[in-house]
């Protein structure tokens, strides 16, 4: 038979807890407070927004976990209530903060993707240990566009599968695709399930390097809909063109990622001639 811990037992993991928890609040209070500059001109709804957005950067209010509540931020600043709200509201705004209705306001997980490799976004995701889905806008088989045409070097009276649709992750939109590629690779819609890359390798013709552009941009009042953001927020727009290891095009997709949900990572390296000392000012 399992012997089942006292009460005195209890109690006293029941304190420790209490004590460790109360340990952590001191010290996210502290750090807030060195954030603060209750002397500064700036309104103080937007200093507590600016700490609060160092204290996220800085990992001590983490991604997916709970935002202090209005009355703990009130209590530790000395600030109104109606002010904290503010501050939360500018938070929410910028899509640092996710409101979950009936549990709380949450610090957003941001997803970092490498620019360095050329995945799908199926892909992207499984490596986070996240599902990923599409909502369709539309799955077909079109004359190729102007632009379509530069891309993919195909004459004017060509055609293409032409797939549009919302990504999702946990059934959250994150991005608007539209993908084209050759009908001659694929020849119907009924080939693409979730993922494209998959349906290119079935068909024996996987990218084996891309090109990618972006520049950053304010959603359309159709995007900020399909996303479920703001019209208005900052959307990072993606523009790729995939090649087989021949150098054959075989993509063209223009996307538009949420942008307080990305962020893009590079990793740079020296030049040559600077690690050995020969750079500018050497």
């Amino acid at each position: 038979m399992t012997k089942q811990p006292s009460n005195r037992a209890r109690s006293t993991v029941a304190e420790q807890a209490s004590e460790a928890g109360d340990a952590v609040r001191r010290n996210v209070r502290t750090e807030l407070l060195a954030a603060l500059n209750p002397e500064g001109a700036t309104p103080r709804y937007l200093q507590l927004a600016s700490a609060l957005r160092y204290l996220i950067q800085r990992d001590v209010f983490r991604a997916d976990e709970a935002l202090a509540s209005e009355r703990d931020l009130a209590a530790w600043t000395n600030f109104a209530r109606i002010t904290v709200r503010r501050a939360i509201e500018v938070l929410l705004r910028e899509g640092i903060l996710t409101r979950r209705q009936g549990s709380g306001t949450y610090v957003t997980r941001r997803i970092e993707q490498p620019l360095s490799v050329l995945a799908s976004f199926t892909e992207e995701m499984s490596s986070r240990g996240r599902r990923a889905g599409s909502t369709w806008l539309s799955k077909e088989i079109a004359r190729v566009s102007s632009s379509e045409a530069l891309a993919l070097g195909l004459d004017p009276g060509e055609s293409v599968l032409r797939l549009s649709r919302v990504r999702t992750a946990e059934n959250e939109p994150l991005a608007i695709e539209i993908a084209a590629v050759p009908a001659s690779l694929l020849s119907s819609p009924d080939l693409v399930g979730d993922s494209l890359y998959a349906a290119l390798a079935t068909a024996g013709c996987r990218p084996a390097r891309g090109v990618q552009r972006l520049h950053a941009s304010l959603a359309t009042t159709q995007e900020a809909k399909l996303l479920m953001i703001p019209p208005g927020s900052a959307v990072l727009r993606i523009e790729r063109r995939a090649f087989l290891a021949n150098g054959r095009p075989i993509e063209f997709t223009i996307s538009a990622y949420r942008g307080d949900r990305y962020d893009f990572v590079a990793t740079l390296r020296s030049s040559p001639s600077e690690a050995n000392g020969e750079g500018e000012g050497v």
